[in-house]
């Protein structure tokens, strides 16, 4: 009777191979550069948390959703969700100790039991920044000067950056009598692109309350389309009277202005009114980044404003603003587009053991290369030669060096280009880190 346990995974989790985890950790890498470009500082926070700490912060379908059990000493706890709850926590926690204005960028993995789909796990990674204790446009603007490097830094030219802002909303359940209904519209609202226009309206009718008429208002507004000059421009008539409507298209107007001036492709940020986001805690400029060659895979990097989130925990005011980037599901679209590398190893370099009697020599210069920057993985066995490149070809290496009694009889090695057949040259030792260096672009 066989005792062997079988491997697998469990559903909503998947592991990740070598290629793609070196595409992963590339996209981790691209992110803390740009975060950290902007001035962004790395923090870090428990997985755990006490479970008030986490329910009620996002949805109802968010708190269905936790991984939540009893310690050994009997607490109350869950896994994080994202990573925002916890910055409000932590930030509360340290304001003191922070000061004010505070950037920070967080990347781990959160947990939620939601329904597996293409590029959805029940365990992913997040790779959020968000600036605290500002309530400045300036700081909404450079939230979306932050998404848009970051997709070009990352490869993408074609996606698109769609913003909104809940004070315009706000306005106009202000202005159609739906205040105390808020929570209620978003969610419903939040279905438009999945269920369409009537059905958005009987939900509101039946579930939320509203009349026909308030529902169909909304839907006028969030249904706008156009050039943002263009909306903007209607809103501000269809908002007169409100106060937040009115504000919330000025800040809309003023983000438009700075990309203009900052020279954000034209067309790449759009008004989309229709965007409400899930969450109940966005209070201002929301954002949602969607690939045009990939857009059913949904927004890969979203976010927005929540000025009373720290409030649950301190009476401190602490306002904040930022988004996160969906990494897994990023990483699922780049699959799917071919944009990850099939190399199984980060090594650029092979050196084969052509002759046994030589390892020292082989380690000793693959030590010299690696002093010089370069990726270099010796074979560990002095097997055929035929065998070890395969080996090099099949792990993805672009160049082996090779060397046998001749070359070091020369002082020489022979430098073979693995993706290009017949592409190969004899380079002296002392200028091989050089060579190698101006063949893979390393300055």
């Amino acid at each position: 009777m066989s005792n062997l346990i079988k491997p697998r995974t469990l559903s909503g989790f998947r592991d990740y191979l070598p290629n793609t985890m070196i595409a992963r950790e590339q996209l981790i890498q691209t992110a803390q550069r740009v975060y950290r470009s902007y001035g962004f500082s790395p923090i870090d926070t428990p997985v755990l948390e006490y479970t008030e700490i986490l329910l009620g912060k996002g949805s109802d379908e968010t708190d269905k959703q936790l991984y939540r059990f009893t310690d050994n000493g009997d607490r109350d706890v869950a896994m994080r969700f994202d990573l925002t709850i916890p910055l409000a926590r932590f930030a509360a926690q340290h304001a003191q100790q922070l000061g004010t204005p505070f950037k920070r960028y967080h990347i781990g993995k959160v947990w939620r039991g939601e329904r597996p789909q293409a590029g959805r796990y029940r365990e992913f990674m997040q790779c959020d920044f968000d600036t605290i204790g500002t309530l400045a446009n300036a700081a909404d603007v450079e939230t979306l000067f932050v998404i848009n490097d970051l997709m070009e830094q990352i490869g993408f030219e074609r996606f698109n950056i769609r913003i909104n802002n809940r004070l315009v909303l706000n306005g106009l359940l202000e202005k159609v009598g739906l205040t105390d209904k808020s929570v209620g519209v978003l969610r419903s609202l939040d279905k438009l692109p999945k269920i369409g226009r009537e059905k958005v309206i009987a939900e509101m009718v039946e579930f939320v309350g509203a009349t026909a008429e308030q529902a169909a208002s909304v839907l006028d507004l969030a249904e706008l389309t156009g050039e943002p000059t263009e909306i903007l421009s209607s809103l501000e008539g269809m908002l007169d009277g409100s106060e937040a409507g009115q504000d919330g298209v000025a800040k809309l107007r003023e983000l438009f202005e700075c990309c203009a001036k900052a020279g954000i492709p034209d067309g790449r940020v759009g008004l989309d009114l229709s965007i409400a986001r899930g969450l109940d805690y966005y209070t201002g400029t929301i954002y949602e980044t969607f690939l045009e060659d990939q857009p059913k895979i949904g927004s890969v990097c979203s976010g927005g404003r929540y000025d009373n989130l720290a409030g649950m925990f301190t009476k401190q005011e602490l306002p904040g603003i930022g988004a996160s980037l969906g990494l897994d599901r990023l990483l699922a679209a780049m699959e799917i587009l071919e944009m990850v590398e099939s190399a199984s190893t980060p090594a650029e370099v092979f050196i084969p053991q052509f002759d046994a009697s030589r390892l020292g020599d082989y380690l000793a210069i693959a030590r010299t290369l690696r002093a010089a920057g370069l990726r270099v993985e010796v074979f560990p066995e002095a097997k055929a030669i035929g065998k070890q490149l395969k080996y090099a070809d099949k792990k993805g290496h672009k160049f082996a060096v090779i060397a046998g009694e001749d070359e070091f009889a020369k002082g020489m090695w022979q430098v073979k280009n693995l993706q290009v057949r017949g592409d190969q040259s004899d380079v002296a030792t002392a200028g091989l880190a050089k060579h190698l260096k101006s063949l893979l672009a390393i300055d």
